[in-house]
């Protein structure tokens, strides 16, 4: 497996194993069920997919559902 070395990750845990080897960080993520940080930046602490999918439905839906 390729392991080159992301020099500009934008990952801000550093000290993590696979900080800036995109291939493992995305294996990792993906068995822990949740999105690297360069994926879901505005994660507000919690990387799993629902969140995702929450933050999605927030930035999709109307605001108002009364408004016309």
């Amino acid at each position: 497996m390729c392991e080159n070395k992301v020099d500009n990750c934008p990952c801000p845990k550093k000290t993590c194993a696979n900080h800036g080897i995109c291939v493992k960080c995305v294996l990792k993520h993906k068995l822990t069920d949740s999105l690297p940080y360069c994926l879901f930046p505005d994660n507000d602490g919690d990387k799993s997919l629902s969140n995702y999918y929450n933050k999605l439905k927030e930035r999709f839906e109307p605001k108002c559902l009364n408004d016309k």
